[in-house]
């Protein structure tokens, strides 16, 4: 399959109840949506920003870079890449066969990662991907914050959960990461088009409403989402004391 059918969308809300304006952010002299913009177009041909901010309009603008308004409506970024989905299919009179969701908080997001879940799409039966990442520190397996994955032996997410999963009868916890490799997911989602205006349809199911997470919506109505792995480190920013962590790493 061509590169040039995939679409990388990279969705970004000014409001934040932890960091308000965190796209805009600067980082080294850029502001953070370009960082993300900058590591998305070493891998994708077709890049866009989906915001639904006048501010990150004119900043994603400034520098260049491919930008849809969308609905302040939206529940998800999931919601906001159908939205956007459409309307850039018809700014490039082209259709997509799938769309990467990329992280807008992610300032060195590995374009290696972003190609892992783009490359998913080139079997045709692909309907969703994602990552996970092997969970190397206890505390990592008891974050809740910290989603779990359990995966079956084809490839294919069988449950998400905010508990450690699986459950290791009759051993200490603090031995469960030596003895099983347990996997942390990375919110790095890649939908084929077609199934993504089909999920964003969908109404909130039972288990999405106890552990809080999307994608148990898609397993729940029987939607099948492909695992690649990683190991790579990500950065993630959510709130201005990650910011000031990550600026005093060296990284920049």
């Amino acid at each position: 399959m061509e590169e040039k059918t995939i679409l990388g969308i990279i969705p970004a809300r000014y409001g934040s109840t932890r960091f308000p304006g965190k796209p805009l952010a600067d980082i080294g002299g850029k502001p953070m949506i370009q960082r993300v913009y900058e590591q998305a177009s070493r891998e994708l041909k077709y890049v866009y920003v989906a915001t639904d901010d006048e501010r990150i309009k004119a900043a994603v603008t400034k520098y260049g870079g491919n930008v849809v308004m969308t609905s302040v409506d939206h529940q998800s970024g999931t919601d906001r890449c159908a939205e956007a989905l459409t309307k850039i299919e018809a700014i490039e009179n082209m259709t997509f066969h799938a769309v990467v969701n990329i992280q807008g908080d992610e300032p060195f997001i590995s374009p290696k990662q972003i190609a892992s879940v783009a490359n998913c799409f080139n079997d045709h039966n692909t309907e969703l991907a994602t990552l996970v990442k092997p969970v190397r520190k206890t505390e990592d397996l008891f974050n809740p914050n910290k989603p779990k994955v359990v995966i079956s032996k084809d490839k294919y997410a069988l449950y998400f959960s905010r508990s450690p999963i699986p459950y290791f009868r009759g051993e200490d916890e603090n031995n469960w990461v030596n003895k099983h490799t347990f996997y942390n997911h990375i919110g790095l989602y890649g939908y084929r088009a077609d199934i993504l205006m089909k999920i964003t349809q969908l109404k909130t199911g039972t288990l999405e409403s106890v552990e809080s997470l999307e994608q148990l919506r898609w397993l729940e109505n029987g939607y099948q989402i492909r695992i690649e792995e990683t190991d790579e480190q990500a950065y993630g920013i959510d709130t201005p004391e990650d910011l000031e962590n990550l600026l005093k790493s060296g990284l920049i």
